[in-house]
C-alpha cells in the first residue's frame, strides 16, 4: 500500500513539474514574441500586422487561466486591486463613457492580462530562469547592433527600414544630422531603447557576479551596448545606462572585492569605448547623438529640464488637473492610440501623452489615481524587497530594479511593446527574488 501510495505521489509530482516546464516555454514566447514581433510586422507578414499587435495576448490569457487552474497564481491585494479596477473601469466606459466594448476591453487588457502575467512569470520562474534569459538576450544583442547599425546609415526606403505592414516611408523616428532613430526589429523605436536598456542590467550583472557566461558573449554584447547609444540617438537609453551602472556600484560598494571588480568593468568599458572611437561608423554616430541632445536639452531647458520632462513627465501636472476630468472619465482604451483608430479612424492622443495623464483621462479621478497608487505600490514592493536581497549578498533583483523602475510607474503602458518590457522586467524581478 505504502509503495502505490509513492508512486501515486511521484506521478502527480512529474504532472506537476510538466506543467511548470510547460508554462516556462509559454513565458519564453512571450519573451520571443516581444522581441521579433515587430519583425513579423514589417518584414515577413505585413498583410497580418494589426492582429499581431495582440500576438501576445492569448499567450498571456492562457498562463493566466493555466496558473490559476492548477492553483499556482500568488495572493496579492496589488493583483485583486489591479483586477478591480480593470473590470469596473469597462463598466464605467460602457455606461458613461465612449459605450465602444471593443475598445475598452483593449484598454482593459492592459490591467486584467499583462499587469497579472507578472506575478504568474514570478510565481513560476526561478533565479535560474532569469539568469538563463540574461544569457539569451546577450547573445540577441549581437545582431540587433548589426542591424540597427544598418538601420542607421540606410535609407528609409530601404528593406530594414520598411515599417510596419510594410510602409515604404520607413520605420525610423526623427534623429539628428539627416540620421533616424532606428527601431532593430521592433514595431517603434522605443523598442529598441527598452531592448538595450534591459541587456545593460544583465551586461553589469554577469561582469561583476560569479555566474558563467562566455566572455567572449559577454565582451561582444559589451560593446554592442556600448555602440547603441549613440547608433540609438536615444538619451533616455543613455540615461536608463546611467541609472544601471549608479544602482550596480552602489551593491558593488556593499563588499570590497566586487567594489573592486566594478572598477574593473569601468576600466574595460573605457578601453572598448576607446576603441570603438576609432571606428568612422561610431565617431558619426556620436556626432549625431551629440547633435540631438545639445538640441534638445536647449529645448527643455538644459539637463535638469530634460530629466525632469523625462521621467516626471506631466505626473504632477496629471494628478493637479484630474478634478477637471469626468469622474469616471472618459472610457478606458479611449487613450490609446489603436482606441482612437477605432473611435475615430485616426491615430491620435484623444486625452494625453504621458501615462498618468492617460489614466486619469480614461478612467477618472478615483479608478486612475488607483492605478496610480497600484503601480507605485509594486514599484516599492519591488525595492524594498530587492534592497533586501542586494544587503544579503544577491545583486541580481537590485540591478533588474534600475530599468523596473523606469517603466512600471509611469511606462507607457498604452503602447504594447512598452507594455511587454514592463510585464517582462516586473516579472523578472519577482522571479529572481526566488530561491531555487
Amino acid at each position: 500500500m505504502t509503495n502505490k501510495l509513492i508512486a501515486a505521489h511521484n506521478r502527480q509530482q512529474d504532472k506537476a513539474e510538466a506543467t511548470i516546464r510547460l508554462l516556462k516555454k509559454g513565458i519564453w514566447a512571450y519573451f520571443l514574441l516581444l522581441i521579433f514581433e515587430g519583425a513579423l510586422r514589417k518584414w515577413f507578414l505585413p498583410f497580418l500586422a494589426t492582429p499581431l499587435l495582440l500576438v501576445r495576448d492569448p499567450i498571456a490569457i492562457w498562463l493566466i487561466y493555466k496558473t490559476w487552474k492548477h492553483h499556482l497564481m500568488p495572493h496579492s491585494w496589488l493583483l485583486l486591486g489591479m483586477t478591480f479596477v480593470g473590470l469596473f473601469a469597462v463598466i464605467t466606459a460602457l455606461v458613461l463613457g465612449h459605450g465602444s466594448l471593443f475598445v475598452a476591453l483593449y484598454g482593459a487588457r492592459i490591467l486584467l492580462f499583462h499587469f497579472p502575467l507578472m506575478f504568474v512569470m514570478g510565481a513560476l520562474m526561478q533565479r535560474d530562469d532569469v539568469i538563463n534569459m540574461g544569457r539569451v538576450l546577450l547573445v540577441i544583442a549581437i545582431p540587433m547592433i548589426i542591424l540597427t547599425a544598418l538601420q542607421f546609415y540606410s535609407p528609409q526606403s530601404a528593406w530594414v527600414n520598411r515599417g510596419v505592414g510594410g510602409d515604404m516611408e520607413g520605420a525610423g523616428f526623427a534623429g539628428a544630422m539627416g540620421f533616424f532613430r532606428p527601431p532593430g526589429t521592433f514595431s517603434f523605436t522605443n523598442g529598441n531603447t527598452m531592448f538595450f536598456s534591459l541587456v545593460a542590467c544583465f551586461v553589469f550583472f554577469f561582469w561583476i557576479s560569479k555566474t558563467k557566461i562566455n566572455r567572449i558573449v559577454l565582451i561582444a554584447a559589451t560593446l554592442a551596448l556600448l555602440a547603441s547609444i549613440p547608433i540609438s540617438i536615444s538619451r533616455t537609453l543613455l540615461f536608463s545606462i546611467i541609472i544601471t551602472m549608479g544602482f550596480t556600484t552602489v551593491a558593488a560598494s556593499t563588499n570590497r572585492t566586487y567594489f573592486n571588480k566594478i572598477m574593473g568593468v569601468f576600466v574595460v568599458l573605457v578601453i572598448l569605448l576607446l576603441g570603438l572611437s576609432q571606428f568612422e561608423f561610431f565617431q558619426t554616430s556620436t556626432e549625431a547623438f551629440t547633435a540631438r541632445f545639445e538640441g534638445a536639452s536647449e529645448a527643455e531647458g538644459g539637463l535638469e529640464g530634460t530629466l525632469v520632462d523625462r521621467y516626471l513627465g506631466g505626473l504632477v501636472e496629471a494628478i493637479s488637473n484630474s478634478a477637471e476630468k469626468p469622474f469616471f472619465g472618459y472610457g478606458i482604451g479611449m487613450g490609446t492610440n489603436a482606441g482612437s483608430q477605432m473611435l475615430t479612424g485616426e491615430r491620435t492622443f484623444l486625452i494625453a501623452e504621458e501615462e498618468w495623464g492617460r489614466l486619469i483621462g480614461e478612467m477618472g479621478p478615483l479608478l486612475g489615481i488607483l492605478a496610480i497608487f497600484i503601480r507605485l505600490a509594486f514599484a516599492l514592493k519591488l525595492s524594498l524587497e530587492s534592497f533586501k536581497s542586494m544587503k544579503a549578498g544577491d545583486f541580481l533583483p537590485w540591478i533588474l530594479l534600475s530599468f523596473a523602475l523606469i517603466v512600471i510607474p509611469q511606462g507607457q503602458w498604452a503602447q504594447p511593446t512598452a507594455l511587454g518590457f514592463s510585464t517582462l522586467i516586473g516579472g523578472l524581478v519577482l522571479a529572481a527574488l526566488n530561491e531555487d
